[in-house]
């Protein structure tokens, strides 16, 4: 949530120059009440406007940047995102680890799946929706590369590489722009929704096994609103949220879906609480040895340094998953 609302409100100050702030607030009035009256059936609907918004968008964006943008062939070669580098090679493991580990974590996709009519149904939406994510992320990865090479991005002052895909849509006809900025507050009300959605059904039947009125798992959810409003307005970097639960998830996860076989009957809660600390440990102590004293450790567990790191540090998240398994 706190992801969600941070970049919304950077991709508003970064196309329009205005304070997100607003957008944010009414954004949560309004996914709140109509969550509220509709429940989680309400976000089915959402998603499919999500979904067609994503299509939408990746079209607009292809056409009008293969019109409108111009590439620098100087800068292709000063840049240097073609040449081999320490990151990239580390990246091959950290990003599939952070981000499947993460995935079991999402209350959403654990609500879908039992959602699903049949084993069959599920695995014909995954392999779909697998395809269609495949290529979106490619097609949205390489505008990452059109923005360095057309100048658009790092900009004066300094961007965050996370919104490099709207930096190069700014430099677009203001129509366009106009069009994209709809389109993205629809993409992020229709997946705040789902997450308000996910914490109100995980509250009422996981945390009070649904001896507590669902209105008042829905004012808790509303009060838990406030800070992270405040936290999604303080963070520097949406990237940085998101390596902060990866981490988290790459250390629990593991130990985790041991307990799904059948085999580790006697696999219970306290294995899965030691296993989880004990990953997250170990990236204290990879950073006190890599750094030399505890200070720089503690900070690896915030990645303070983000991941574009020209180092080993960022490959601290590796150890979690091993050392949990252990």
């Amino acid at each position: 949530m706190v992801a969600e609302l941070s970049a919304l409100q950077q991709i508003i100050n970064s196309l329009t120059g205005l304070n997100g702030l607003p957008a944010v607030i009414v954004q949560c009035a309004v996914t709140t009440i109509y969550t509220s009256l509709g429940g989680f059936r309400v976000s089915f609907v959402t998603d499919n406007i999500q979904g067609s918004m994503v299509v939408g968008l990746i079209v607009i964006a292809i056409i009008t940047v293969g019109v409108e943008t111009n590439i620098d062939r100087g800068l292709v070669e000063s840049s240097g995102l073609l040449n081999a580098s320490l990151l990239g090679w580390q990246l091959i493991y950290i990003l599939p680890v952070a981000v499947c580990t993460n995935a079991f974590f999402i209350s959403g996709f654990w609500m879908r799946t039992f959602a699903s009519k049949t084993d069959k149904d599920l695995m014909v939406g995954v392999s779909l929706a697998t395809a269609a994510v495949t290529c979106i992320l490619l097609l949205v990865g390489v505008t990452g590369l059109l923005a360095a090479w057309s100048g658009a991005w790092p900009g004066d002052p300094p961007q965050e590489g996370s919104i490099a895909l709207f930096l190069l849509l700014e430099q677009l006809p203001a129509w366009v722009v106009g069009v994209i900025l709809v389109m993205v507050v629809s993409l992020s009300t229709a997946a705040f929704d789902s997450l308000q959605s996910a914490m109100v059904s995980t509250g009422s039947n996981d945390i009070f096994r649904n001896r507590l009125d669902t209105w008042w798992i829905r004012a808790a959810v509303v009060l838990i609103i406030f800070p992270v409003v405040v936290v999604a307005l303080k963070s520097p970097s949406v990237l940085q949220i998101y390596l902060i639960s990866d981490l988290l998830s790459a250390s629990s996860i593991p130990v985790l879906v041991i307990g799904l076989s059948e085999r580790c009957y006697w696999w219970r809660g306290l294995e899965v609480v030691v296993g989880g600390l004990g990953g997250l440990l170990t990236v204290f102590i990879f950073g006190t040895i890599y750094y030399g004293n505890a200070k720089d450790g503690a900070k690896l567990l915030l990645l303070e340094g983000g991941l574009y790191a020209e180092d080993w540090s960022v490959f601290g998240m590796g150890p979690p998953c091993l050392i949990a398994l252990l």
